[in-house]
């Protein structure tokens, strides 16, 4: 039989306390629990991002009312927008081009309400008759005459003719279920994108096309509504709220109200 060394035995005894400690910290870790993120939810962070997606457009859909905040581009146009929205119709402010109206729609009328300065850079110099030139009016007083017809539509509801092309530039920004519908969709392959917070709210994150497509922000509390909207092509940042909450909606009394006749400044 080989003598053991005292050495040996020491190296050995040494190894055998280190497989100890690692086993025993292995086991430790192994022990410990994880935090599950969608304990105390609703549980739509289990879900597939497809089912997700249906889930929150359905929670969407649910309700009447949403308060919706933020910018879309469209047409190359950079609007921000603050709308409280019903199924019939919206009100809130829109701003362009450094310029702020306030936008009404009950059922199928629109108005638009805004400043001198407003309806002075729409008109682009013009009264209703006509564009002005460049360097044209300096005479006849048509500056003066384009500033008295811009006084006149301002802080009025100056209501837009269904046929005029502000009508159809504004419209959908006042529809609920227009804008909802055109929204609420990802585009590309859909996959989730982990756990996140949104005003206090926690949500699960669901994107297209790994975000080329879109993210879409969805609540863990309560029902899944719409928190946050990323659009595809850097197309604007939306946040939704308040849903369910009600507003007043109703049409402008007639001494607020100019119907403007014809065909309004281009805006």
């Amino acid at each position: 039989m080989t003598p053991i060394s005292p050495g040996r035995s020491r190296a050995a005894t040494l190894a055998g306390a280190v497989c100890v400690l690692l086993v025993t910290g292995m086991t430790l870790t192994g022990c410990s629990e994880e935090v599950d993120p969608n304990e105390g939810t609703n549980g739509v962070g289990k879900l597939s991002a497809a089912e997700i997606q249906n889930r929150t457009r359905t929670a969407a859909k649910s309700v009447d009312t949403v308060r919706l905040h933020g910018n879309v581009v469209t047409s190359g146009r950079t609007y921000t927008l603050d709308m409280r929205l019903k199924p019939e119709g919206g009100i809130g402010s829109v701003t362009a081009g450094g310029q702020t109206f306030r936008l009404l729609k009950v059922d199928d009328e629109l108005f638009l309400k805004a400043d001198a300065k407003f309806w002075g850079q729409a008109n682009g110099g013009a009264g209703k008759d006509g564009a002005k030139g460049e360097g044209e009016g300096e005479d006849d007083g048509g500056g003066a005459s384009d500033a008295a017809a811009a006084g006149k539509l301002a802080e009025k509801y100056v209501k837009v003719p269904e046929g005029d092309p502000s009508y159809k530039k504004f419209i959908g920004f006042a529809d609920k279920d227009v804008l909802l519908n055109s929204l609420l969709t990802l585009h590309g392959t859909l996959a989730t994108d982990g756990h996140h917070e949104q005003g206090g709210v926690r949500s699960i994150r669901i994107t297209g096309d790994k975000g080329s497509g879109g993210t879409l922000d969805v609540s863990l509390a309560g029902k899944p509504y719409p928190l946050r909207l990323v659009r595809a092509g850097k197309a604007g940042t939306l946040s939704f709220s308040a849903w369910g909450a009600d507003f007043a909606l109703e049409k402008p009394a007639k001494d607020e109200t100019l119907d403007y006749g014809g065909q309004l400044p281009t805006s």
